[in-house]
């Protein structure tokens, strides 16, 4: 193998089981997880009760963490596994929100001029595994891991965003790219799911070590 596998990263929208796979994966492949700011976000539970107010607080903190987390990445002598991308951050949430109206043009513009800035430092990662989960999967989802601040999400804010996932991941090619539909599997509960997750990861890390 003389390509060296430094960065995978899962992307997929809210509830679709990034960080589970994160967990997973590390522990399966002895990848080291980098997980996404969740618990510890200053801001994550006052967007929740006001998106319009806190949601350019919001994507600037996720932006710097991600950020930080691609410095981490780069550090590592070992493969990461990433809970979600810097490009997401961007593309999906941040373009979201301004759609939606919760962001102005003037912090959308400060937005994506710093973003801009940070993508000059970043490469993509070698391989990015896309959870593709339909609305009422993700809710089922949130509802599981009972975070009370997500209950007052809008259905019409995850089907939006599974919008910009769609279109998204119809255009990427930033570099090898798995889909992997979690509508009918639970990897969590049963083993031969995450089996099956397993194998298509197998499979397209030979693909990648074979170029």
């Amino acid at each position: 193998m003389q390509h060296k596998l430094k960065h995978i990263a899962i992307s997929g929208n809210i509830g679709s089981g990034k960080t589970a796979l994160t967990e997973k994966l590390s522990k399966h492949y002895d990848w080291i997880p980098l997980y996404e700011s969740v618990d510890h976000n200053p801001y994550l539970r006052d967007f929740y009760r006001d998106m319009t107010q806190w949601a350019f607080h919001l994507q600037i903190y996720f932006l710097n963490s991600r950020f930080k987390q691609i410095n981490q990445i780069l550090e590592n002598k070992q493969t990461t596994v990433q809970d979600r991308t810097i490009y997401e951050d961007a593309y999906i949430f941040a373009a979201n929100l301004h759609q939606s109206g919760h962001m102005t043009d003037r912090d959308y513009q400060s937005y994506q001029d710093i973003f801009n800035s940070m993508i000059n430092f970043v490469s993509p990662p070698d391989l990015l595994i896309y959870l593709k989960a339909d609305v009422p999967k993700l809710v089922q989802q949130i509802e599981k891991r009972g975070r009370d601040f997500e209950y007052t999400m809008q259905l019409d804010y995850l089907r939006k965003l599974n919008e910009h996932y769609e279109n998204w991941i119809g255009e990427y090619k930033l570099g090898k790219l798995l889909i992997v539909d979690v509508n009918k599997i639970d990897f969590v509960e049963r083993i031969e799911d995450f089996s099956f997750v397993v194998g298509k990861v197998d499979l397209e890390l030979n693909n990648l070590f074979d170029l």
